[in-house]
């Protein structure tokens, strides 16, 4: 099959091809099992050269599409759909993280956070005691947004994003948001505070069992839940990443009834693949994944910053039921990190973080 490349558009080749194909396994033109075409072929067919096509199909392989075979060529892993039957053991306990993961010093250069500081006090003035817009910072949206669309492939307006004082604040917004009379479902084992907080909050709530790829299927088919809270990068304890294939069930599962996902996605900044992790917010058809991140990991605990990035349907449902709430971020600290994101300070640490972790892994 012949694929397109606009050799005239800012994507690099390797890109196009790699999202192609992967268009391509998920609707089914190469289905699970089936052999991709060679390096040699594509290249040929599509006037690119093999290393492009090599580029692409690491991608693809990173990302749990396909897998190479030696001697044999590529091969589909992805199922469209596995009927939700469970192809790994249906318990795990805790998969221990990678030595890269474990080491790798992941603090901000104090000395950058200091400099933005000073900068921020200097410009902003009195502006700093001025209480902050309830969703936060036009500022700090508004480059939280451009951040997303340019790295992640997220595209929300600023509305949709909403800033909070860490996660298990945006949790119990949620709660308030989706209502107690839900059933929220989360991993397990999951993140402790995720549970505490949905007990707390006094809903019905079901741990589903995780595999080595992400929720038991059929867990999650036979699940009541009408909310489901996931990590797909890397949960914690467990250190499981969510399969490609998984996360598109995820995505099936939420096409059923009135059912959302929460897609907590901390720390997934620090992805050693080539490119940032797919999201099940940026795949979402149905306009009902919820995106939720902090810069805890990637700033500082002490910041007590996070956001959340809501539906448009549901954005308009919480500023008519929580719009009053205030925002619980000084309007200092959003400055701070808004400064941070737009001069590319931000992104120049998660790069910085990301390389030393694919040199450790080389070690």
């Amino acid at each position: 099959m012949k694929h397109i490349i606009d050799f005239n558009s800012p994507t690099p080749a390797y890109q196009q091809l790699y999202l192609q194909v992967r268009e391509d396994i998920i609707n089914g033109i190469y289905p699970f099992g089936s052999k991709l075409p060679s390096k040699r072929t594509v290249a040929l067919n599509s006037n690119i050269s093999t290393v492009t096509v090599e580029h692409a199909y690491a991608l693809l392989c990173e990302e749990g599409y396909i897998e190479a075979r030696e001697r044999s060529g590529y091969f589909v892993i992805f199922q469209a759909d596995n009927g939700f039957i469970s192809v790994f053991a249906p318990n795990i306990l805790q998969k221990p993280q990678s030595a890269a993961h474990m080491q790798t010093n992941t603090d901000f250069p104090f000395s950058v956070l200091a400099k933005t500081m000073r900068k921020v006090i200097s410009d902003a003035g009195e502006r700093m005691l001025v209480r902050s817009p309830n969703l936060g910072t036009l500022e700090l949206r508004e480059a939280i947004r451009t951040y997303l669309a340019q790295n992640r492939g997220i595209l929300a307006d600023t509305e949709q994003i909403i800033i909070g004082s860490g996660s298990e604040h945006l949790y119990t917004l949620l709660v308030e948001l989706l209502g107690r009379e839900c059933v929220y479902a989360i991993e397990s084992p999951s993140y402790k505070k995720i549970e505490q907080i949905y007990q707390a909050s006094d809903v019905n709530l079901e741990q589903l069992p995780l595999t080595q790829d992400g929720i038991d299927s059929l867990a999650l088919k036979n699940s009541t839940a009408d909310i489901l809270h996931i990590s797909p990068y890397r949960s914690y304890p467990s250190g499981v990443t969510a399969s490609a294939s998984k996360r598109h069930e995820y995505l099936r599962w939420a096409e059923k009834g009135n059912r959302y996902i929460i897609e907590d996605d901390f720390e997934s900044e620090f992805s050693v693949l080539r490119k940032p992790e797919e999201t099940l917010f940026s795949h979402s058809l149905r306009d009902n994944v919820i995106y939720m991140n902090t810069f805890s990991k990637t700033i500082s605990p002490s910041f007590r910053i996070g956001y959340m990035i809501l539906p448009k349907t549901l954005a308009a449902k919480y500023q008519e039921k929580l719009g009053f709430l205030s925002c619980t971020v000084p309007t200092y600290l959003q400055l701070v990190l808004a400064e941070l994101i737009i001069n590319g300070d931000f992104e120049r640490h998660i790069n910085r973080i990301r390389r030393a972790k694919r040199k450790q892994q080389t070690e």
